[in-house]
């Protein structure tokens, strides 16, 4: 199978369930129905209003693919609610990676999934991992994604302990362009931004992946108040039950690229056994200043950059866009920084086998 060769397209099929416990869900004759999605055993609509209220056909997609068409290698990691394996096409070579969430979950988890399903069908950008299809089969949803055989950015990060800001700065603007889409393109929070959702292939490309907590709203000035996501890295706002926006994504990115320059977490324990629970760190993200990068130890870009992203008020947090203009980003445009060269040379790939 040739790059470009597979359309983002879903396939899907889950049977019939209780309507009582699914308030927002439908399932009838196998077919899947959240809001505006619509999934059957043919492959995957988004409706219009007027179609919303009447059931619709989907027509079969050409060339559809099915788990039959793949052999399974191994585990490679743990996305959201489900485990992600490698996966080889037997006609083509071609690697894959397989996600299998299982279904025998509660009603929040599956709008999880379902709201997964719609982002996935509908971002195609280059800094956005690429969903190809999805099935139902046998208790679980399988959805093929692209095969990112660096790994993550958490994976990447424990080989190497600490990145460089050069390298940080081409990383970075990779990630701000995926942003920049979902933020102002796709009008999505990410709400889970962290390194094990950043992924690197061998040609050095990074792209954001996992949309099992994003959230869609509907405009770039729109405003969510949900709890979720992996509180190390959840901005004040949101700890603290307050409405936030796009910009607590900024603030993920901040503690992120900070981690990856330091080398650890920048929050720290004041006690020597490390936190007591995570309500301890929640209230130190919340009530303690914010972290910053040491100016001993990094450029004046670089702590500027993640001092824009690292404040305690949303409102003086830059944007995506914004960043993607600062002089940290911009620094290294005319140095020959090869993310290719430096992924590869931390060791072999995660389908060496």
């Amino acid at each position: 199978m040739k790059k470009g060769a597979l359309a983002p397209v879903l396939k899907l099929n889950l049977p019939p369930s209780d309507e009582a416990s699914l308030s927002n869900f439908l399932t009838e004759s196998g077919t899947f129905k959240d809001g505006d999605l619509l999934v059957n055993k043919d492959g995957v609509r988004i409706l219009s209003e007027s179609e919303a209220e009447v059931p619709a056909l989907i027509q079969p997609l050409d060339n559809q693919l099915s788990l039959a068409d793949f052999d399974a290698i191994k585990v490679i990691g743990k996305g959201n609610g489900g485990i992600v394996r490698l996966v080889q096409h037997k006609w083509t070579g071609q690697f894959f990676a397989l996600k299998v969430i299982q279904m025998n979950i509660e009603e929040s988890a599956r709008k999880n999934i379902a709201q997964e399903l719609k982002i996935n069908q509908s971002s195609q950008c280059p800094y956005v991992v690429v969903c190809y299809q999805s099935f139902y089969d046998n208790g679980a949803i399988s959805i093929i994604l692209e095969y990112m055989d660096g790994g993550s950015l958490a994976d990447f990060l424990k080989k190497v302990n600490m990145i460089p800001e050069s390298f940080l700065a081409a990383i970075c603007k990779q990630v701000l362009k995926g942003l920049w889409y979902l933020h102002h393109e796709k009008h999505i929070i990410h709400r889970d931004l962290k390194p094990s959702n950043l992924l690197i292939n061998h040609r050095g490309e990074v792209k954001i992946t996992d949309f099992g907590v994003s959230a869609i709203l509907p405009s770039t000035s729109g405003q969510a108040n949900t709890f979720v996501g992996t509180y190390n890295y959840m901005s004040p706002e949101r700890i603290s039950g307050s409405n936030y926006g796009y910009k607590s994504d900024i603030w993920s990115l901040g503690l992120v690229f900070l981690e990856c320059a330091m080398g650890q977490f920048p929050y720290s324990s004041p006690q020597p056994g490390g936190w007591a629970n995570v309500y301890e760190l929640m209230v130190s993200i919340v009530d303690h200043p914010a972290p910053h990068a040491p100016s001993d130890q990094f450029s004046p870009e670089f702590c500027s950059f993640i001092s824009s992203c690292l404040q305690k008020d949303p409102k003086d947090r830059l944007s995506a866009n914004e960043l993607m203009a600062h002089p940290f980003i911009t620094k290294y445009d005319n140095q020959d920084v090869d993310l290719a060269l430096y992924f590869t040379g931390a060791g072999p790939s995660l389908a060496a086998f």
